[in-house]
């Protein structure tokens, strides 16, 4: 670049470049602050999950500590317990006392006993089906026996192993392989994959009236969690949809993430009237028969990620928000003064709107662009109600975590089996993992439960007499 030979020109330079620099540098500066605060996310601050974490980072809030270390109060715990009959008994005596004097005719007592407890050599036991024959003395007619409705073909697996293969399959989130893998090192037989398709295939089949008992359920409770999450079916985006409570859990999959899925027959939510506990997805307000509750974990998240930026109103926010929890016996409860935390959850909202940036216009024909910190003010202004509605009715938990935990078993099978297959598979995993969460809720044997379904009943369909 040749420099300017008379002042007037080198003037006309500089003012030049300082109007480049004028311009470049505040969105340069902007650049880097939002690089920067994508590399600080983590999972206090953001959606992130908590494995992407490095190193481990604190829960986004903490509940009260009882101050006693190990086991809470009203924790049931699991310790392993002697039982008064062992199935086998192994008995020791002294054979010689350390003075020498041999032991074998002195008449022994009882002294300690100790239990271990252990696995038999696992092995399939094998049941030969054999049907008899015989003529008729009268009419001279052979006379067959017929087999059990159970047993159709010449050489099949038993409904133990159906429900064993199932729940490898989605409760243990094993793949095909890793499934024939165990078989073939445990038993000795290394199912196909054709086979434990079928075999899935058949429980999603025998689940169906299951699946609709469910649905029933949870458009009866008064609060249910909703949430999504993102899964490949053929290497292609579908969603994971939930809805669930403390007692059941109904999954289905859809290609869509939006109104057309939530929307759908498959979704609970569009004749659902009860309280909808969830994330501040706008989707889920285009549904107005059900009460709104917003999750306080992801505003928490949110609201920590701005204190890190050092918002003032963000920091206040957080503490009204963590304040009413408590207030609340920790969302199980009223907050008993909710009129002051309404109070002063409108006066830190006024306080936002002046410290955030109004928003501007920077495009032609684009949407005002708002900050992050503009953005979630918004939206805790629409939704105020949402936001305070677990410290105002007691029914109302203070995040929608059922509702992740529920769903994030599909993030750990996709992890280790990869993605489905077809999308008749995605169904079969769907409909089963939501029958299993159900009976794992309720407290009951998955893999007696599994072996019911596959006999034609299980807790669900089997009136209550019954059981």
């Amino acid at each position: 670049m040749k420099l300017p030979k008379d002042i007037a020109s080198c003037h006309a330079l500089i003012k030049s470049q300082q109007e480049v620099i004028d311009t470049v540098i505040p969105q340069l500066i902007r650049r880097i602050e939002e690089l920067e605060k994508q590399l600080n996310q983590n999972s206090r601050n953001s959606h992130r999950p908590p494995s992407s974490d490095r190193p481990k980072r604190k829960p986004a809030f903490s509940p009260k500590k009882s101050g006693k270390q190990g086991g809470q109060p009203g924790h049931k715990g699991k310790t392993l317990e002697m039982v008064e009959d062992a199935d086998s008994y192994q008995r020791y005596e002294p054979k010689r006392c350390k003075c020498g004097q041999d032991l074998s005719d002195v008449i022994k007592y009882f002294n300690e006993r100790r239990q271990v407890f252990d696995l038999p050599k696992p092995e399939l036991k094998i049941t030969e089906h054999q049907s008899l024959a015989c003529i008729c003395p009268n009419c001279k007619k052979e006379n067959k026996a017929t087999f059990p409705s159970s047993v159709k073909s010449r050489v099949q697996y038993g409904n133990g192993v159906r429900a064993l293969i199932t729940m490898l399959s989605n409760d243990c989130q094993l793949s095909f392989s890793k499934t024939k893998r165990f078989f073939s090192d445990v038993f000795g037989y290394a199912i196909n994959e054709a086979t434990q398709y079928n075999t899935l295939k058949r429980c999603y089949s025998q689940l169906e009236e299951s699946e609709a008992i469910l649905k029933s359920k949870l458009q009866d409770s008064p609060v249910n969690h909703f949430d999504e999450t993102g899964i490949r079916v053929k290497k292609k985006n579908h969603w994971l949809h939930g809805c669930c409570n403390d007692l059941y859990t109904y999954l289905f999959v859809h290609q869509k993430r939006g109104k057309e899925a939530i929307g759908s027959e498959y979704s609970v939510l569009p004749n659902y009237s009860g309280w909808a506990v969830h994330d501040c997805w706008r989707t889920y307000f285009n549904f107005n028969k059900c009460k709104h509750s917003l999750c306080g974990a992801h505003l928490l998240r949110e609201l920590q990620a701005l204190i890190e930026s050092n918002s003032n109103w963000a920091q206040r926010m957080h503490d009204l928000l963590l304040y009413a929890y408590h207030k609340s016996e920790e969302g199980k409860g009223i907050a008993k003064n909710f009129h002051t935390i309404h109070l002063q959850y409108k006066r830190i909202c006024s306080q936002a709107d002046k410290e955030e940036p109004p928003p501007e216009k920077r495009f032609v024909g684009k949407r005002l662009k708002r900050t992050k910190g503009r953005n979630l003010l918004e939206r805790l202004m629409t939704h105020q109600d949402a936001v305070l509605a677990f410290a105002k009715y007691e029914i109302v938990p203070f995040t929608n975590n059922q509702g992740e935990r529920d769903i994030r078993p599909a993030k750990t099978k996709l992890k280790i089996a990869g993605c489905f297959r077809s999308f008749n598979g995605a169904q079969y995993y769907a409909r089963i993992q939501g029958f299993i969460s159900s009976a794992r809720k309720n407290q009951l044997n998955i893999f007696n439960e599994l072996v019911a379904t596959f006999n034609g009943y299980n807790f669900l369909t089997v009136p209550d007499g019954a059981k």
